[in-house]
């Protein structure tokens, strides 16, 4: 894995390992997002006044349109695909890092019971999680 030549804010690394701690959370919320969107019967008809409305006549358009404009499912999903592609780009160590570390809940492994467990030393198992965090990041286009 190439390393990326800028170094992260430590706001936006902290801000990736949230979403990698909370991505399984994430997929469960995008999921009752979508059906919200899809189940609920808004009337998104703002225009009392009369005349005509710029919306889809069609309810499945209507849906679709609003699919596709929710800001924050858009954002989730952003998240979570480039974690996903991320993940399944990673060599075998690497992703059993993620899942010990980020998606093993209770967490009751420190970094070195993290290291031990996939045979390496502390400051090797730091380095993948870094690798890991800037690639997320890289995907992102965040910096």
């Amino acid at each position: 894995m190439a390393a990326v030549a800028t170094k992260l804010k430590k706001a936006t690394f902290k801000h990736i390992e949230s979403e990698l701690y909370s991505y399984h959370d994430t997929l469960k919320e995008i999921n009752r997002l979508r059906k919200d969107i899809m189940f609920t019967n808004e009337n998104d008809d703002e225009n009392t006044g009369g005349g005509r409305n710029n919306l889809p006549s069609s309810p499945t358009e209507r849906i679709a349109t609003r699919l596709a404009t929710h800001k924050r499912l858009n954002q989730l999903e952003d998240v979570t695909h480039a974690i996903q592609k991320v993940f399944t780009g990673l060599p075998e160590d690497y992703q059993k890092l993620v899942r010990l570390k980020y998606w093993t809940r209770p967490q009751t492994l420190t970094w070195e019971g993290i290291a031990e467990s996939l045979h390496v030393n502390r400051a090797t198992a730091m380095r993948w999680r870094d690798t890991v965090i800037y690639a997320v990041a890289d995907v992102l286009g965040w910096r």
